[in-house]
């Protein structure tokens, strides 16, 4: 028998695999709550951003419910999507990814200091007024989101760059990124993301490289904040979503 390329798990897959073993052996049965999503951080020994992309992920697979103001519950075996499930599998999560962007993006915003012009701020001021256009529509604001953060790659005037980001961004896409997304993207993250976006914008105006730099990565810790932040208490009112983003 030939030898098979040993393929590596995302860490998120592996705490899923060892939830959902743990349900089918009948540890936690149909209808249970499971503990405490810091409670399972440390019993796995893990961090609880990677509890939560595991519960994203065995929620988008229908073995699990998150019923807000409540827990985190087992769902009945035939409620499982095993396309959803392959479907999973093959991403990445999205909380990896924003740490990803992080370590990117904050130096693109400091070359794009280093290269501010008129007419990138005026760019750059246009793709935010674009995104509180659409949260004051009750949409959720990826046009202008995507456009921001793809123009500030795009003064750096380096396409290999461009494309990391444009894929990096993309990755909203994915089914655990768009679940995560229902729980706690609304209006008032999304305004908070608002101002984060102009602080970005004032320090490339004002041509500061480190302010720059350290407005777009305190903008996505904020962003990955929010995503762990303690599960709604109740089902805040959601935005609209525009049609899937394209690159």
């Amino acid at each position: 028998m030939p030898i098979q390329a040993i393929e590596p798990r995302r860490l998120y897959r592996q705490i899923a695999d060892q939830l959902r073993a743990l349900i089918d052996g009948g540890e936690f049965t149909p209808g249970a709550r499971l503990p405490a999503e810091r409670e399972l951080a440390q019993q796995l020994g893990v961090s609880r951003p990677s509890v939560r992309e595991a519960l994203i992920a065995l929620e988008v697979e229908g073995v699990i419910e998150v019923r807000m103001g409540s827990g985190i519950y087992v769902r009945p075996r035939a409620a499982r999507a095993v396309e959803s499930a392959s479907e999973a599998s093959a991403v990445d999560g999205p909380l990896e990814t924003i740490r990803a962007r992080q370590v990117v993006e904050g130096e693109l915003a400091a070359l794009a200091a280093q290269a501010a012009s008129p007419a990138l701020v005026a760019a750059l001021a246009e793709a935010v007024d674009l995104m509180e256009q659409d949260i004051d529509a009750g949409l959720m604001p990826l046009r202008g989101d995507r456009l921001f953060h793809l123009r500030i790659a795009e003064a750096a005037e380096n396409a290999p760059l461009l494309r990391v980001v444009t894929q990096l961004f993309d990755e909203r896409n994915n089914p655990l990124f768009e679940r995560l997304g229902r729980h706690f993207e609304n209006a008032a993250n999304w305004r908070a993301a608002v101002a984060e976006h102009r602080r970005v914008v004032q320090a490339v105006a004002a041509g500061s490289p480190d302010a720059a730099r350290a407005a777009m990565r305190e903008h996505l810790q904020r962003s990955h904040d929010r995503f762990i932040a303690n599960w709604p208490a109740t089902d805040a009112a959601p935005l609209r979503s525009p049609d899937r983003i394209a690159p």
